[in-house]
């Protein structure tokens, strides 16, 4: 498990210390003889060779430097706006080859990528949800280009031992961001004033609910051009060949949550997507909801019972959040509230009350949840709920996932355990993606104490086995 093993165990901004909510509608934050064991270390990292726990453990620690951190992203960041290829840009780049990039992708190419999947799944029965790491495309030449990139993603994924891995896709990368922020804006004066004519729109999925925040859209937007609507359904169709080749390939497609100024249009496209292709018990497209958003909960009820109204199976992936300072930095400029909810506890209540609603929809009618989180809490307590409602440990109904390079002791201990997990695996060239590179850095630089916990883990199992070896010599 060489390239496998490049787990670590990085916290995601969910504090694993702080409780859960204790309302009824919530994942109970008392976890009795909880079926998730993470305390034998031994058990936990049975799968793992010590140099991988020794590199994980010093990539985490570097991380845990919040200076170097900052000097790494400022890095990173000048050496992708440099327009001219020099020494310097080469030698950072090469640098974050050989530490964040490693640490954080599958590899840079389909093949070392497939490796990687292979691997982890020979080694611990980790599934993997595999990314071609692009995003933000600016034109259809681009959205063209990544449209070859996710295809391509999708027959690896149909030569992986089966089961073993599923893809997502970001729609920023095969629809322009121009086009995405043009089309969000009509969907929130829609939702501003529902007599708005949207010509285009072929469904009426609640994109937006009373709660979602509308700032970013302050008058009545133009109507969408014919070159417009024309770009939107050449965008829409890449989609729907993506989903084609997954419904082939029976290989599950998970659709990314981005930033709030284009998640209107993205959430058009996955409903739409889930209409035309969910259509048996189990769904092929997923939509994710991120629950640091303070409309979160209300969209994500809308949207189920939607889908029980037109007869298709709803695939919903749960997470936190990835673009909390963007997010943050862009209400403030425009003088609004955040989109954001006020504090990380109220987050944690989001994501277990999403959660536990989700567990107790797909028991009794078709469909399935994702439960995306680095949260040990979150876990421990989804674990028991799956048992209190008796989900079996192998149906397809429930999935744990997590970031490769973060929160890996979670991982083992949840599929130790017996359930579904996958670890979210991108692949591609350092330059291609830096943007998802940045994010983790910003990330884990915010909320370095979440890590703790995981170091913990690794440095207990490395002294246990360093004074095994001991024993033995003597």
């Amino acid at each position: 498990m060489a390239s496998a093993t490049k787990f670590s165990a990085i916290a995601s901004r969910a504090l694993s210390s702080r409780r859960l909510s204790s309302s009824a509608s919530s994942l109970s934050a008392e976890v009795p003889s909880a079926p998730l064991d993470l305390a034998d270390t031994r058990r936990l990292f049975a799968s793992v060779p010590t140099s991988a726990l020794v590199r994980s453990l010093a990539t985490l620690s570097a991380l845990a430097a919040a200076p170097l951190v900052d000097l790494g992203t400022a890095a990173l960041r000048a050496s992708t706006a440099a327009k001219e290829r020099n020494l310097l840009r080469a030698a950072v780049f090469a640098t974050a080859r050989a530490t964040v990039h490693r640490h954080f992708c599958a590899g840079e190419g389909v093949e070392e990528a497939a490796r990687t999947v292979r691997e982890m799944w020979a080694g611990a029965r980790l599934r993997s949800i595999l990314d071609y790491g692009m995003e933000d495309a600016d034109d259809g030449t681009a959205c063209d280009r990544n449209l070859a990139g996710f295809l391509r993603a999708v027959e690896m994924a149909a030569s992986l031992p089966i089961a073993s891995a599923s893809v997502c896709v970001k729609i920023t990368a095969i629809c322009p961001i121009s086009l995405l922020e043009r089309v969000s804006d009509q969907l929130r004066w829609e939702q501003r004033d529902p007599s708005f004519p949207l010509p285009w729109r072929t469904n009426s999925f609640p994109v937006l609910c009373r709660s979602s925040p509308l700032y970013l859209t302050p008058r009545e937007p133009e109507p969408l051009s014919e070159v417009e609507e024309d770009g939107l359904q050449l965008a829409l169709q890449r989609l729907s060949t993506i989903c084609q080749r997954c419904v082939e390939a029976n290989t599950p497609l998970l659709i990314d949550a981005e930033y709030t100024s284009v998640q209107p249009a993205i959430d058009y496209f996955t409903y739409k997507a889930m209409q035309e292709f969910n259509r048996s018990e189990q769904p092929i497209v997923y939509g994710t909801i991120q629950t640091y958003l303070r409309d979160a909960k209300e969209r994500m009820v809308s949207v189920v019972e939607a889908a029980e109204e037109e007869g298709f199976s709803l695939g919903v992936k749960l997470v936190r959040g990835a673009y909390l300072t963007r997010e943050t930095k862009s209400s403030s400029s425009m003088g609004a509230p955040s989109p954001l909810h006020a504090s990380i506890q109220e987050t944690h209540e989001c994501f277990d009350s999403c959660a536990s609603f989700m567990m107790e929809r797909v028991s009794r009618r078709p469909g399935a949840v994702v439960l995306a989180t680095h949260n040990v809490q979150s876990g421990q307590a989804a674990a028991t709920k799956a048992e209190e409602l008796r989900i079996g440990k192998d149906d397809q109904k429930l999935q744990f996932a997590q970031l490769m390079g973060m929160a890996d002791g979670l991982s083992l201990g949840l599929k130790n355990a017996g359930f579904q997990v996958s670890k979210y695996v991108p692949f591609g060239p350092v330059e291609q993606v830096i943007p998802y590179l940045l994010r983790r850095a910003e990330e884990n630089r915010g909320f370095l104490s979440t890590s703790s916990a995981d170091r913990k883990f690794i440095r207990k199992e490395l002294l246990r086995r360093l004074v095994a070896a001991v024993a033995r010599r003597t």
